[in-house]
């Protein structure tokens, strides 16, 4: 899940939360038996009755598109295509395993073929390692905007506008977005990239992958996309862990607030892991005294813009933000920031415009991946309340609960230091649900499973295989040096 944007809020403020979803009674009650697919809901038949046909894709991988209606009320109109990837079990096989990795926006295609570690050893040998881009991202029929240029420009804005004409310009870009999104994409395919939509394509292909009942991983915005799975299929799931929990029911406004608390808490962390290291960028080793110095940074670019060895650009006040906000996600970039701040102190922003490159989704060759553009796309339909004036289609989401009445056990992970996504967060959830059980990992960073708790990666990997709930609590342990 994506750092609320401070200028950007407009078209960003609805990352997390919010959903109006049709009641878990309303959807099992539509499936009906004796057709291809035992459990296809009514007049999504051949939808249900799909068997993928998988080729090999490369290093191991094999690949497969599934096909889904545009829109599921209307199932004989314009269809679209999911694309699909898997790593088939080392071992005796239980089942597929379906993974999400976050966004909204991110391709799990690309996430999944970049790490075959993203599950444990034993997960791998007993369940197919299955991963997708949702519709809009990726490869699934993805929404298209700006070009390279464009997008460029585009995250150089001002974060902290200081006058009215910075202000209009951020505005006159949105505005600006919108359209091409509209022109580049079509109304019809951008009224239709929400996540309940990615949540029934993600039970087609269920099905699809011969699974009776679901088997699911999802980090960050995974887990949005999997308590709204829950709450329309609550009886058809296998076993469910959503870590680095987002609350469904909290609004643009409540969440914006609360990553503001999350990176705070982590950078804090960052600091003081710092004052420890050799090499620290930070005069005086104090909260404090850093937070001074990186508020002058800021200002700094905002003023003039660092340098850049790389290329052309600028790097602007929105460019460290960036940098330094992507940076919290995970402690191994800890490293990293610190080199970068150390380098952009002395007028060179280099460093920092790479990281931000990559929190931004663009590639080495100057290419962006489409992660933004369906980011914004998603949240603009998924979340109603969120302020997206210029967007040319309406939303139908809204904050709710979500209970997911009549499910098995739902594992919850929540970071007590996680920055997109606070503990209190998964607090919330766990909370929420029926059957909801609360693993507390303590640690720095985005997301608790394979980042090196190895108490929290056996208790999860013992639920995915067993489909027994472990009983709730903290793991302490230790965690990569940053």
């Amino acid at each position: 899940m994506r750092r609320l944007s401070k200028i950007l809020a407009p078209v960003l403020a609805g990352l997390v939360a919010a959903t109006g979803l049709t009641g878990a009674a309303g959807a099992d009650a539509s499936v009906r038996s004796g057709v291809a697919g035992a459990d296809a809901p009514v007049r999504l038949d051949s939808f249900y009755g799909q068997r993928p046909a998988w080729a090999g894709c490369g290093n191991g991988y094999e690949c497969a598109k599934l096909s889904v209606p545009l829109d599921y009320a209307k199932p004989g109109g314009r269809k679209i295509k999911i694309s699909m990837v898997r790593l088939p079990a080392t071992g005796k096989k239980i089942g597929s395993i379906v993974l999400n990795f976050g966004g909204p926006g991110g391709s799990g295609v690309d996430a999944l073929k970049a790490s075959k570690d993203a599950v444990s050893a034993d997960v791998r040998e007993r369940f197919d390692v299955v991963s997708f881009d949702p519709r809009g991202v990726g490869d699934s029929s993805p929404v298209r905007c700006f070009d390279t240029l464009d997008l460029d420009a585009y995250f150089a804005i001002d974060p902290t506008p200081d006058t009215k004409a910075e202000v209009k310009k951020a505005e006159n870009w949105d505005k600006v977005f919108a359209k091409y999104c509209t022109e580049n994409s079509g109304k019809e395919l951008l009224a239709h990239v929400g996540t309940e939509d990615s949540a029934r394509d993600m039970d087609v292909m269920r099905n699809a992958l011969g699974d009776a009942r679901l088997t699911y991983l999802g980090f960050s915005y995974g887990t949005y996309l999997g308590a709204v799975y829950a709450d329309l299929f609550p009886k058809r799931i296998r076993a469910m862990v959503l870590d680095g929990a987002e609350d469904p029911s909290e609004n643009a406004g409540d969440l914006g607030a609360a990553q503001d608390e999350g990176f705070d808490v982590a950078t804090k962390s960052f600091m003081k892991d710092c004052f420890k290291r050799s090499g620290c960028p930070f005069r005086k080793h104090t909260v404090e005294g850093a937070q001074e110095q990186l508020d002058e940074l800021y200002a700094r670019a905002d003023r003039s813009p660092l340098r850049n060895e790389y290329d052309g650009r600028q790097v602007t006040e929105a460019v460290v933000s960036a940098a330094v906000d992507y940076s919290m996600y995970d402690v191994r970039n800890w490293a990293r920031l610190r080199q970068a701040l150390t380098e952009a102190y002395r007028g060179d922003g280099t460093k920092l415009l790479l990281l931000a490159d990559e929190s931004n989704g663009r590639r080495p060759d100057g290419r962006y991946d489409n992660s933004f553009e369906a980011l914004m796309a998603i949240n603009c339909v998924d979340h109603p309340e969120d302020p997206c004036p210029n967007w040319p289609v309406k939303g139908t989401r809204y904050p709710k609960k979500v209970e997911a009445k009549g499910s098995p056990p739902i594992v919850v992970v929540g970071t007590t230091r996680d920055p997109a996504t606070p503990y209190k967060l998964a607090q919330a959830l766990a909370g929420q649900l029926a059957h909801g059980v609360l693993l507390t990992n303590d640690a720095d960073g985005h997301t608790g499973y394979g980042r090196g708790s190895a108490c929290l990666d056996r208790k999860v990997d013992q639920y995915l295989i067993t489909a027994t709930a472990p009983k709730a609590g903290t793991c302490r342990d230790p965690h990569p040096k940053a």
